[in-house]
């Protein structure tokens, strides 16, 4: 699928009831990336509840508050010093254009002493996020070490050199790994928050974001679809009709004929393009629309487990369950009890 999703520990503690907004704190650095910095701001800022409430405060930090570089032609005025970070819920380190620099700090994969103070100021249980090379941040903190992590496709050679206790997958935009999470580039930072959102309050509140910054939900695929390769030939057809087809049929047994046929093309020819195109295969594709809409159904419907199974094309509940399982995690009870909590109306009579 290009991403792996589980659910995310670790996230801080503000949450329903407890009296204030999340708190996500972004540590910028010198030679910082604005596109990264307002990925974080833009996506977190527009996550509204039910009321129309914003249901996270973002706080901007540096090592030394005051101007900050950026990799453009302007400077930064950054209010907050390290201290910020002891009061986060979320703590976010974009890149920074100097950590493409192949400087003796990098070759050594170490913290600056002014770094290694400032994480040190990060409370236990607190989720931590990287995006793009910011993940060296992390790496070099020791929070990866044994764990699944990311960074840019031009990053890894020196990544694996420096951090070989890390199972770094350079084919994924974002990953999950319990309250440590890491995204590929600079656009994959808009997934990996958007995911965070998804966790925190549901798939309903991380659409709405999604929608209001005209970025899709979700995107398939990883990193391979961007590194550069020969440009295919033009296509004069392409697969966008049998996908449109195939969401409003997700219901029914769909075969890799009859979605060729949608656009007159051989099996092999459809498949080929819509790799191309989607950047996995049909199967893997239809199989991850099916437990999108098996998300949906078990947040914001009362239908059993069983009727969702069949509403999303999965047959079974069994099939579901296991599904559900695979990319997520969890089981169809767990996953509605998250997202909906016990008065949700949802969760009675669920059979998981």
């Amino acid at each position: 699928m290009g991403v792996m999703e589980r659910g995310s520990g670790g996230g801080g503690a503000a949450g329903p009831g407890s009296g204030r907004r999340h708190r996500v704190v972004v540590l910028v650095r010198d030679g910082m990336l604005p596109i990264e910095v307002g990925i974080v701001h833009r996506i977190f800022g527009e996550a509204r509840s039910a009321a129309g409430e914003r249901l996270y405060e973002l706080v901007t930090c540096a090592l030394e508050p005051g101007e900050v570089r950026t990799d453009t032609d302007f400077t930064v005025n950054v209010a907050h010093g390290p201290e910020a970070l002891a009061e986060a819920d979320t703590v976010v380190v974009p890149a920074s254009g100097t950590d493409y620099e192949a400087g003796a700090e990098r070759s050594a994969g170490r913290l600056t002493p002014a770094m290694a103070g400032a994480l040190r100021r990060i409370r236990p249980g607190t989720r931590i996020a990287s995006t793009c090379t910011g993940a060296f941040v992390l790496a070099a903190a020791g929070l990866l070490d044994g764990r699944r992590a990311t960074t840019h496709w031009r990053s890894v050679a020196d990544f694996r050199r420096l951090f070989p206790a890390v199972e770094l997958d350079p084919d994924v935009l974002y990953t999950d790994e319990g309250g440590v999470l890491t995204a590929a580039g600079v656009a994959s930072g808009i997934d990996l928050c958007l995911h965070m959102v998804r966790c925190d309050h549901g798939a309903a509140v991380a659409n709405d974001v999604a929608r209001r910054t005209v970025v899709p939900p979700h995107r398939e695929g990883g990193q391979a679809q961007y590194i550069r390769r020969p440009v295919p030939e033009p296509q004069i057809s392409s697969t966008g009709v049998a996908r449109a087809w195939a969401l409003e049929h997700l219901d029914r047994p769909l075969s890799l004929r009859e979605l060729a046929a949608r656009e007159s093309m051989s099996v092999r020819t459809f498949t080929r393009r819509f790799r191309e195109e989607a950047g996995v295969s049909p199967l893997q594709w239809l199989t991850r629309q099916r437990i999108e809409r098996a998300r949906q159904l078990l947040e914001e419907t009362d239908l059993t487990v069983d009727r969702i199974a069949a509403e999303a094309g999965f047959g079974t509940a069994a099939s579901l369950r296991q599904h559900l399982q695979s990319a997520l995690g969890v089981s169809p009870r767990a996953y509605r009890s998250t997202f909906r909590g016990p008065g949700g109306g949802g969760a009675a009579g669920v059979v998981a």
